[in-house]
């Protein structure tokens, strides 16, 4: 297993979380409203449906990691295994740039994927609703699990990284990581929603994790255009020797 690709994965949901604010906020909210009001300033009563909710979200994520770990470890299989890597890790690092303008930007560098990703989530959408109100962390997680499969441009991009991971194991444990990471935003928009949605709203929250994903995915761009050029480098030379 990769652990520079999971712990790459984990920073992406910290850096996105401001993005998941706007993309989950409404859920978490949700969750938070079928409390009854007496209840509501009490975190002992909102604890236990969030972690509920998140669980079944980062299963989610798991979930569809494991099927985009296996995806990439069969194209690997054809051949060109280190070619395939590399390309593969070369697009999840083009897509980790196009994150960070979509965060840091007006929100519609990735319209485009979300877009692609809408018929499923019109099949989807009436089961979530059959579970509001969201009154037991039975149903709190269900919610979770289906809204694991919202169109989201960051979930796409880290699913990109899970491909290059070379199998299910792999893909499940990145996308675990990535769920991780956006959950301390997301726990705390349930227990100061406002405050927290304000927050990741904000300008320069946005563009400072927006700027370091951007350079997060340039890193991961430079990092394998050199190891492709080596490879290259190293291939002439054995032709050249022979």
């Amino acid at each position: 297993m990769n652990g520079l690709l999971v712990v790459s994965a984990l920073l992406m949901g910290v850096l996105g979380s401001a993005h998941c604010v706007v993309m989950c906020g409404g859920v978490v909210g949700m969750t938070c409203t079928a409390i009854p009001l007496q209840q509501r300033g009490r975190l002992a009563s909102q604890l236990p449906l969030l972690l509920a909710y998140n669980a079944g979200r980062i299963a989610s994520y798991a979930a569809a990691g494991a099927a985009a770990g296996a995806l990439g470890a069969t194209i690997a299989s054809f051949g060109l295994v280190e070619a395939s890597q590399l390309g593969l890790r070369l697009a999840a690092g083009a897509l980790m740039i196009a994150v960070g303008f979509h965060v840091a930007g007006p929100g519609r560098a990735l319209r485009w994927i979300e877009r692609a990703g809408a018929p499923l989530w019109r099949r989807v959408a009436p089961l979530a609703k059959r579970l509001v109100p969201v009154t037991t962390p039975l149903r709190a997680m269900g919610l979770g699990l289906l809204w694991g499969w919202l169109p989201c441009g960051l979930v796409y991009a880290a699913l990109g990284g899970a491909v290059t991971s070379g199998s299910a194991a792999g893909g499940a444990a990145t996308m675990a990581a990535f769920g991780l990471g956006t959950l301390p935003m997301l726990l705390a928009m349930g227990s100061a929603a406002a405050l927290v949605a304000r927050v990741g709203r904000t300008g320069w929250v946005r563009l400072a994790a927006g700027v370091a994903l951007v350079a997060f995915g340039c890193f991961q761009v430079m990092h394998v255009s050199v190891a492709w050029a080596g490879g290259h480098a190293a291939e002439h030379a054995c032709c050249s020797h022979h």
